[in-house]
């Protein structure tokens, strides 16, 4: 898909030789502005020297950008962000006694925005953030710079061409270790698992978090047979279902990877030789993984009849 993209903008700038000068940068840099329209998803961290468990996005793991004439708009929630392509000032002001002045500027065949947000009472900065967007064949690269510091790297892609991981081959009965009530607590919160035993190629589980005696987040989930393999079906406060394919199946261990999602791309349960499950979730590539560790929950006695 880039590599094809890619190959287009290179013939556009092919065709313009001749043309005048203007002609060239103009057409080159429309085709560019092109490729960069649509939803852009984090595939890695390309920050050079970073640790692998500090690697992660610079910045959303998710966003959608839209060209319009003269700009390229950073679609947000809150309210989007115009990039100027000529490094024009646009100017907000802000509720707590600053404003924040946004400018983009079309430079060396990549977008560069800065947002810098200054204090009224003395006209000091308070926050600069700088960033780059340039296309390239293997995606969208993306760097960040807070404050002059380091920049951060990371390469974004659309969903849609992301690859895909290739399924381990297991049936619904490896993951019998799964089975079972699980409990654990951090903090002021219990997390509650539990799993059915294997069956008709299924197995049916349901999460449950409970914080000052009140439910603040429930959670459907299945794991069901596919095409040789398993599938980990996710359904958080009851939403539409999100799927994670199974790439890696141990005795004790699991790992299903979905990279078109945003969060979480990688789940992995691991159970140990003392008992103890482990869940943990993150990035299909890098970072450190967010862990809870669940204990069997104790067998409650019959009542006394």
């Amino acid at each position: 898909m880039y590599l094809r993209i890619w190959l287009a903008i290179a013939l556009a700038l092919l065709a313009t030789i001749g043309t005048p000068k203007a002609s060239n940068a103009r057409s080159a840099q429309d085709k560019t502005l092109l490729a960069l329209t649509g939803e852009w998803l984090y595939v890695e961290d390309r920050t050079k020297g970073r640790a692998i468990e500090k690697q992660g996005p610079p910045m959303s793991v998710k966003f959608v950008l839209r060209v319009e004439k003269n700009a390229v708009v950073w679609v947000r929630p809150r309210g989007d962000e115009r990039m100027t392509l000529d490094g024009s000032t646009i100017k907000k002001e802000k509720n707590n006694g600053s404003f924040t002045r946004y400018r983009g500027k079309w430079k060396d065949g990549a977008l560069e925005y800065t947002l810098e947000t200054v204090r009224k009472s003395d006209n000091s900065r308070a926050l600069l953030i700088q960033r780059k967007f340039r296309f390239t064949s293997d995606g969208l690269l993306v760097s960040v710079a807070v404050n002059g510091g380091k920049s951060s790297v990371a390469l974004y892609r659309h969903p849609k061409d992301i690859a895909l991981p290739s399924p381990a081959k297991a049936t619904i009965a490896d993951m019998t270790w799964l089975a079972d009530a699980w409990v654990g607590k951090r903090r002021s919160r219990s997390i509650e698992e539990r799993w059915s035993p294997p069956l008709g190629g299924a197995m049916l589980g349901v999460s449950r978090t409970v914080s000052r005696g009140k439910m603040v987040a429930f959670e459907y989930l299945r794991i069901v047979e596919r095409k040789g393999g398993l599938v980990y079906i996710a359904q958080p406060g009851g939403r539409r279902p999100t799927q994670f394919v199974l790439t890696k199946l141990d005795k004790n261990r699991a790992v299903f990877v979905n990279p078109r999602h945003d969060y979480p791309q990688r789940i992995v349960y691991e159970l140990s030789k003392k008992g103890a499950l482990t869940a943990s979730i993150g990035f299909a590539k890098g970072g450190r993984p967010r862990s809870f560790v669940f204990k069997r929950e104790k067998k409650r006695l019959p009542l006394d009849k």
